[in-house]
């Protein structure tokens, strides 16, 4: 089994001792929309948690990402992006959208679409 990578460097973590602070991150999960659909149709769960903010100069920051898929038939695919800006939703809150592809495995890949979930659901 071999996952082609694409060029994918996703590093998910921040160095904390390079950091004055730490920041935030974001739990997510999904499933992967259906490849193959005239011979082998099929999907994959994925969940994991992004790395810590990646502040944008003049504003805004960003998230890195990095986990494998559930299996399917022996096979499995990573799924590895960075999130887009903040999408504010309500009482200082936010979550970000990530759009993109997983790496080849068997001979295919697939598309995801998900949104992150909220940071400190709970608040302070």
């Amino acid at each position: 089994m071999r996952n082609e990578r694409r060029g994918c460097s996703c590093n998910t973590g921040n160095d904390p001792c390079n950091e004055s602070r730490q920041t935030h991150v974001h739990e997510f999960l999904g499933s992967v929309k259906i490849a193959e659909p005239q011979e082998d149709p099929h999907n994959h769960r994925f969940a994991g948690v992004t790395g810590e903010a990646i502040r944008i100069p003049g504003g805004g920051h960003f998230h890195k990402l990095e986990t494998n898929t559930d299996f399917y038939e022996e096979h499995f695919h990573i799924v590895c992006d960075k999130t887009g800006p903040a999408i504010p939703v309500g009482d200082g809150r936010h979550v970000h959208f990530v759009e993109g592809e997983t790496t080849v495995n068997d001979g295919h890949r697939h598309e995801f679409l998900f949104a992150t979930l909220i940071e400190n659901p709970i608040g302070d």
